[in-house]
């Protein structure tokens, strides 16, 4: 009967850990970064449906040529 080893933790993972216990700010400043780029505040509808209706439909296989 063979258990899998609860104790184990993986070379990343220490490497990890060591590195958010010596860098304690690392995680808000990751936070701060991602808001940067990701974490925007919702755009407005009517920009947004503005938008949509100059949408082109693009075709299914877009490799294909129209020859």
């Amino acid at each position: 009967m063979m258990l899998p080893a609860r104790h184990y933790v993986s070379d990343v993972t220490e490497f990890i850990n060591k590195l958010k216990s010596t860098k304690p700010e690392l995680e808000r400043q990751q936070q701060n970064g991602r808001a940067i780029f990701w974490d925007k505040p919702p755009r407005d509808l009517a920009e947004r449906s503005k938008m949509d209706q100059g949408r082109v439909a693009q075709q299914g296989y877009v490799y294909q040529s129209k020859d």
